[in-house]
C-alpha cells in the first residue's frame, strides 16, 4: 500500500506529518495560531464566537497557579499552558464523548503530537500527583465554561455533562486582561496572548536553567 498523506501546511511554511510528526515541524507562532482557531465544546457557545483551545489553555494555567498559590516552577507552568497543544497542530478538540468512538488509531495520533509537543518544550511527563492536580484545574475550567461559554445549566452540567466540579462566578482571565468575564476572545486576540505567555514561560524556563 501506498504511504498514506497526512502533511499539514503551517502559516510559517513549515510542514507536519501528523503521522510521524518532529519537533521541528512548527513554530510557536503556529502553534498558537492552531490553538486560536481550534474550538472547544464543538465550536458551539452562547456568545457570538465559539471558545478557543487557546483562550481555555490561559485559563487551566491560571487556576493552577491560583490552586498552588503561586509556587509554580515555569516548566510546570509551560506544561499547563501546552497541555492541549496537540490539538492546536491537529486542528481538532473532540468532544470527550465521541473520543472512545474514534478508536484507537486517534488515540496514536494524539499521542504522538503530544510526545512531540512535549520534546520541542522540555517538558516532563506528569507524575501521578501532578496528574491529578492538573485536572482539577482542567475540569473546574470546563464546568465553569459549560455554564458561562455553553449556556448549559449547574444542574445540566452535574447530571448530563457528568461533571462533578464547581462552577465558578469569576472569570479568572477578567482580572489579568480586563476582558469582559466569560466571553470567547477572537482568534486574533487570543493567538497573541497566548503567544505572549508562551514566550515568557519560554524566557523564564531558560533563567531558572541557567
Amino acid at each position: 500500500m501506498a504511504r498514506q498523506r497526512a502533511w499539514v501546511r503551517m502559516p510559517s511554511g513549515k510542514r507536519l506529518d501528523l503521522l510521524n510528526p518532529t519537533p521541528f515541524d512548527w513554530d510557536d507562532a503556529d502553534l498558537a495560531l492552531g490553538l486560536a482557531r481550534t474550538y472547544r465544546w464543538g465550536g458551539h457557545s452562547a456568545w457570538p464566537l465559539p471558545l478557543s483551545v487557546a483562550q481555555h489553555s490561559i485559563t487551566v494555567m491560571l487556576l493552577q497557579r491560583a490552586e498552588m498559590k503561586g509556587r509554580v516552577a515555569p516548566l510546570h507552568e509551560l506544561r499547563e499552558l501546552l497541555h492541549d497543544a496537540e490539538e492546536g497542530l491537529l486542528g481538532f478538540d473532540a468532544l470527550s464523548v465521541i473520543k472512545p468512538f474514534l478508536g484507537d488509531g486517534f488515540r496514536e495520533l494524539s499521542k504522538r503530537l503530544e510526545h512531540a509537543v512535549f520534546l520541542r518544550y522540555g517538558l516532563p511527563s506528569w507524575t501521578p500527583t501532578e496528574h491529578a492536580r492538573h485536572k482539577r484545574a482542567d475540569r473546574l475550567a470546563a464546568a465553569s465554561e459549560a455554564v458561562h461559554v455553553a449556556g448549559w445549566s449547574r444542574e445540566e452540567v452535574r447530571r448530563t455533562l457528568k461533571i462533578q466540579a464547581a462552577v465558578l462566578q469569576d472569570d479568572p482571565l477578567a482580572a489579568v486582561y480586563g476582558c469582559a468575564p466569560w466571553e470567547p476572545w477572537p482568534p486574533a486576540l487570543a493567538c497573541e496572548r497566548f503567544l505572549v505567555e508562551l514566550d515568557r514561560l519560554k524566557a523564564a524556563v531558560g533563567r531558572a536553567g541557567t
